[in-house]
């Protein structure tokens, strides 16, 4: 499959397109590359934020709270269990 490409010239603030650049040389990527990427990376995030906001108009909230209320199942099989550590952890960030 053949991708096809356009052109678009960009005005960035200066200090936009140093850090941009700084950014593209540490990874060893091209300005090019680290930008079709930002913008890539921007519109899956928007996309999947409509992908949520149509899909909640479907929702069911009190199966959800049914759900939530239900007796519990079986307890966690071997290796599934939260490690006392970190429930240790968890309650002291909550302090």
């Amino acid at each position: 499959m053949k991708t096809s490409n356009s052109t678009f010239a960009l005005r960035l603030p200066t200090s936009l397109k140093i850090a941009a650049e700084a950014m593209s040389e540490k990874d060893g990527t091209s300005l090019n590359t680290l930008i079709v990427v930002a913008v890539a990376e921007k519109v899956s995030a928007l996309e999947t934020a409509k992908y949520f906001e149509s899909r909640a108009a479907f929702a069911d909230i009190e199966a959800a709270r049914r759900f939530l209320r239900r007796p519990g199942g079986e307890p966690p099989r071997e290796g599934d269990e939260i490690p006392k550590v970190r429930k240790a952890a968890k309650r002291s960030k909550s302090r």
